[in-house]
This record gives C-alpha cells, sequence and structure tokens, in this order.
C-alpha cells in the first residue's frame, strides 16, 4: 500500500466515526460494494466512503459520503438523491461529487426498495417513504460532526425532485432545496404526460387494472416487472424515450442495480401515487427553492407547475424568479442532458451560489 493510499483510508475512517449512524452502531445488515462502480470518474479533491442511515419506518439506506479534501470546522452539507429508478452511482452521486469539489459535505442515497438500501419488497415507491427518505438523511447530516446542522440543504434529481420540494414543505431543517429537472411523480401518475389520462374514467380504469395486478402478484407470491427503459429502442419511439435509452442504456449510464437501466417497477409499485398529492403545501415553503430545467425537456411543464404552486405565478416557459423561489430555464438542454456532463449545461456554478448564499 502506497502512502497516498493509506491517508485515503485514514480519512475515509475519520468521516465513518465523525458521522456513525446512531442508529447501527456498526450493525449495518446491508452488503456494500466496496469498489469504486460509480458510471463518473472519481474525484482527487474529496475523500469519499459507504455510510448508512435509517428513516422512520426503520428502512436502512445506503449512501456514498463525499467530504473536501483539507476541510476545516464545520461544513454545510447537501443530500442528493434521484432520478426516480436511478440509483447513486449515476447522477446523484455526480452531483455530490461536484458538490463536494466546491466545499460541501454531501451524501448521495439510494431510495428505500432501490440500489443498496433496504426495504422489502423490491422495487417499490412511496410518496410518503420516499420523501421521508430525504428527512432521514437530514437527519443523518444533523447528527454529522463534520456538518453544521444549521446549513443542511437538499437536491433532488428527476422524480426526486418532487420529493424534495415535498420533503422541503415538511421541514425547516432543510434551509434550501434544488430539484433539478424534475417530474412530479403524483401529477404524472394522476393525469399521463401533459394531461393526456386526466379524466375520472381513465383514472379509474388503472385503478382497475392496479387492483387486478395485485390479486395476481398476491397469487404468484412475486411481483410483475414493468417500466424499465425499453431496449432495443423502436425507430418510431418518441425522442425523450430515445434520451433516457441514451442515458440508461448505454456505457454513459448503464449500471447493473439501476431500475432503469434493467427491468424497471412493480407494476403496482406507484399505486399510491394515484391519490396522493405531491405538491399539496408547496405555496408554504418557507425557506429558497431552485428549480432548474431544460428548455427542450418533454418534462419542464413540471418545473413551471412547481413554481406556480409555491408563488402563484405561472412563468409560461421562462426562467422566473418570486421572492426567495427561483425558476431557471437551460437554454437547448433536453430533460437527460441534466443527469450527467455529457452535454455540459447543468449549472454548478449557479447552484453553488445558491447553496452558498442560503446556507450560512
Amino acid at each position: 500500500m502506497n502512502f497516498k493510499s493509506f491517508l485515503s483510508i485514514c480519512a475515509a475512517s475519520f468521516m465513518l466515526l465523525a458521522c456513525k449512524s446512531k442508529d447501527n452502531k456498526d450493525m449495518s445488515t446491508l452488503t456494500l460494494t466496496t469498489e469504486w462502480d460509480k458510471t463518473f470518474p472519481k474525484s482527487e479533491l474529496v475523500n469519499h466512503c459507504k455510510v448508512t442511515f435509517h428513516n422512520r419506518y426503520g428502512i436502512e439506506l445506503a449512501a456514498d459520503m463525499y467530504v473536501p479534501k483539507n476541510a476545516e470546522g464545520k461544513l454545510a452539507a447537501i443530500a442528493v438523491s434521484g432520478p426516480f429508478g436511478a440509483v447513486k452511482e449515476q447522477s446523484s452521486g455526480l452531483y455530490a461529487q461536484h458538490m463536494a469539489e466546491r466545499g460541501f459535505v454531501t451524501v448521495a442515497f439510494d431510495p428505500s426498495f432501490t440500489g443498496e438500501s433496504g426495504g422489502e419488497p423490491r422495487r417499490m415507491a412511496s410518496p410518503d417513504i420516499n420523501t421521508e427518505d430525504f428527512l432521514a438523511a437530514v437527519d443523518f447530516l444533523s447528527n454529522c460532526e463534520l456538518v453544521d446542522p444549521a446549513r443542511i440543504g437538499i437536491i433532488g434529481i428527476c422524480g426526486f425532485g418532487g420529493m424534495a420540494v415535498n420533503a422541503a414543505a415538511l421541514d425547516p431543517r432543510i434551509k434550501a432545496t434544488v430539484a433539478s429537472t424534475m417530474y412530479d411523480m403524483s401529477k404524472v401518475n394522476v393525469e399521463g404526460y401533459f394531461a393526456s389520462e386526466d379524466t375520472p374514467a381513465q383514472r379509474m380504469e388503472k385503478r382497475r387494472a392496479l387492483a387486478a395486478q395485485r390479486t395476481k402478484d398476491y397469487a404468484a407470491g412475486t411481483y410483475e416487472r414493468a417500466g424499465g427503459v425499453i431496449d432495443p429502442l423502436p425507430e418510431d419511439a418518441p425522442w425523450f424515450v430515445k434520451d433516457y435509452h441514451a442515458y440508461y442504456k448505454t456505457p454513459r449510464g448503464y449500471h447493473a442495480r439501476s431500475g432503469n437501466s434493467n427491468d424497471g417497477w412493480n407494476v403496482i409499485g406507484c399505486q399510491s401515487f394515484l391519490n396522493q398529492p405531491m405538491l399539496a403545501w408547496a405555496s408554504e415553503i418557507e425557506n429558497p427553492v431552485l428549480l432548474i430545467h431544460g428548455e427542450k425537456a418533454h418534462s419542464r411543464y413540471f418545473s413551471e407547475y412547481a413554481f406556480e404552486k409555491m408563488t402563484g405565478r405561472n412563468p409560461q416557459g421562462a426562467s422566473a424568479v418570486e421572492g426567495n423561489k427561483e425558476l431557471l430555464i437551460i437554454p437547448g438542454a433536453s430533460h437527460v442532458d441534466l443527469y450527467d456532463d455529457e452535454a455540459g449545461v447543468i449549472p454548478y456554478d449557479k447552484i453553488e451560489s445558491f447553496f452558498n448564499a442560503n446556507l450560512k
């Protein structure tokens, strides 16, 4: 072992001691990888280690922690998760590592039922539990000796952008929130894309289909899967599906633990989103929120809707600021352009300045 490797191991050990999960006392039941298996290269500017913590349902969550090298004193911290169906080795880890390079303690975590985190059965989702996952990350960071508990923010990507805004409406410990290329998972399940399934009859059809699937799954003793990115890709696939395929199904973003890269969610996995609106109390978020979306993203209307819910103002496709709420539209960018650095359009400088201004 060379001296550099020794120092890296010592730094990781210190991070674990400083931020040890109070609940498990080194009794983690999770099996965590030890090798670097991310979809992005490891930065030489940060120290990295695996950590675990639990949510209020007792589900143990796995996370990658990134700490700036030569950090001194208690730092501001950011918890990151998403996209929906992705794992921490993909977009959320990339965002977390970039923000650690810029001086923040960060954790990128796998949500409940996903990746290396606990929770059975696998590949389920819940607006409550997955919002709670963000709050559990805040619990963990608030008890970490490396972190100033008064300076904690969150980043949610894609479907976890909606979870992040929902968490901000629930927990004032979250001093600043970024939602990047967000989906409102309740809205899309209830209405379909662009309100294409937004009638009582269409919703009842979904309810009946899910109810029948539950009966079938119970009899089979297993859960049928669906919803992974289609592969091979049909020539007539919508352009945004091609965009997803270019990320999840190629070496650019493929990961073996990612549902989106493989066989998707349980068919009944998103059932509860049909009658549990995510952003009902978004107008009461007092702390700053930054919504970031691509101009050409099929999903841009979710961020516009969230901005209107928070401020009462319809931004009509343009960047907008209302009080401490901001919508930033990235010219020419698609939904998946904000997943990684391929297109070079993720506004890390803006995210850094937003958190520096609001985590102080």
